[in-house]
């Protein structure tokens, strides 16, 4: 009965570590879509809009977690 529970907890445990990322509450989904050049830009991630240019994903500092990717934009440039 222990081993049951066990497997069962842990299954859980693990679903909630799939279902509901710690970083999913600052990004939102964007579907992809076609520009009036022709060209399709892919459905991908980005962060909510706020104040701060030093929390975006492309920032130098910040990395994108679900590419793994580093930033390279410099937030204090316009």
């Amino acid at each position: 009965m222990k081993r049951i529970a066990l497997i069962i907890l842990s299954a859980l445990f693990l679903l909630s570590l799939v279902t509901s990322p710690s970083h999913a509450k600052s990004s939102h989904r964007v579907k992809g879509y076609t520009k009036k050049n022709g060209t399709y830009i892919a459905p991908h991630r980005k962060t909510n809009p706020d104040k701060s240019k030093m929390n975006n994903y492309d920032a130098k500092g910040n990395y994108n977690p679900y590419t793994g990717k580093e930033g390279t934009k410099d937030p204090f440039k316009k």
